[in-house]
């Protein structure tokens, strides 16, 4: 049974953490490995550059969008190709995330919490979310 008096906290929960990990490793692209070192990264493993700089580009202003709750469901749908980039990208270092160069485990889970979101919506505190009100008459019991 859901409790539909707290389900929307638990989607506004679930999309601040996304959108913060997702803002944090965009800037993690452009502050530490900086942009050339992520084109360089990104041409490594055989993708041509403009990858690179689409997948910062969807990161922090991805990120951004579900932080402020702005069209969260789709928002988060459209950044599951860069989550199942990620998990491709560290597929041949194994599945824990903490192996040498990174395993999958960690974005495959970050995909999951992102189709949840999707399911979810956009959750309490959304800039486009429907009242409360209207979420609860809508709400299958």
């Amino acid at each position: 049974m859901i409790q539909s008096s707290t389900a929307p906290y638990a989607a506004l929960l679930l999309r601040m953490a996304l959108g913060i990990m997702f803002v944090a490793h965009g800037l993690l692209k452009v502050l530490v490995f900086t942009v050339p070192g992520t084109v360089q990264f990104f041409g490594s493993l055989g993708l041509p550059p403009i990858v690179a700089y689409g997948t910062i580009a969807a990161e922090i202003v991805g990120g951004a969008l579900l932080i402020l709750g702005v069209y969260s469901r789709w928002v988060s749908l459209a950044l599951m190709p860069v989550l199942l980039g990620a998990a491709w990208a560290h597929w041949g270092n194994g599945w824990v995330f903490s192996a040498q160069g990174g395993g999958w485990e960690y974005p495959v889970f970050l995909a999951a919490a992102a189709a949840a979101q999707f399911f979810l919506g956009d959750g309490a505190f959304s800039l486009t979310a429907r009242p409360a009100a209207q979420q609860l008459a809508t709400t299958p019991r």
